[in-house]
């Protein structure tokens, strides 16, 4: 989670909502991305969108049943398809979304028992680190407006 926390402050250089997400793969980061919405002008420009698009390069396979997406916020919708698409082994996450999660907050996408895939999910790790990089960046919005 350390190196998705990283990849989160990342995204503070060019404006983006602090989002990051690393792929593990028998226990290596293969790929880190940061939210890149602002900076591609690229609404699917997700922190793991990105992060899976790169995996799959790297392993030369969309498949990725062997890796660990790890990101600090609760993916939404757009972002849990994209991981049941990519096969995604195991999904860890840290802080919760409430207005817009799709893995347990406001919807349960990932253990759907009518999709095909449903990846082990483990969240709530360093939620408040992740919880906080938020908080501050959504204030310092606020203040700015």
């Amino acid at each position: 989670m350390q190196a998705a926390l990283e990849q989160a402050r990342a995204a503070l250089a060019h404006g983006d909502v602090p989002v990051g997400a690393v792929v593990v793969r028998d226990g290596k980061v293969i790929s880190a991305r940061h939210n890149e919405r602002e900076n591609l002008v690229d609404p699917t420009a997700h922190a793991e969108v990105l992060a899976l698009r790169d995996a799959a390069a790297v392993t030369g396979s969309w498949r990725l049943d062997d890796c660990t997406l790890v990101v600090t916020l609760e993916p939404c919708l757009m972002c849990a398809g994209a991981l049941l698409n990519a096969r995604i082994g195991t999904l860890v996450y840290g802080a919760a979304d409430l207005k817009a999660g799709a893995t347990a907050s406001l919807y349960s996408v990932v253990t759907d028992p009518r999709l095909n895939h449903n990846p082990p999910t483990f969240h709530g790790v360093l939620a408040a680190e992740c919880s906080l990089l938020l908080t501050d960046f959504f204030a310092d919005k606020r203040n700015q407006a």
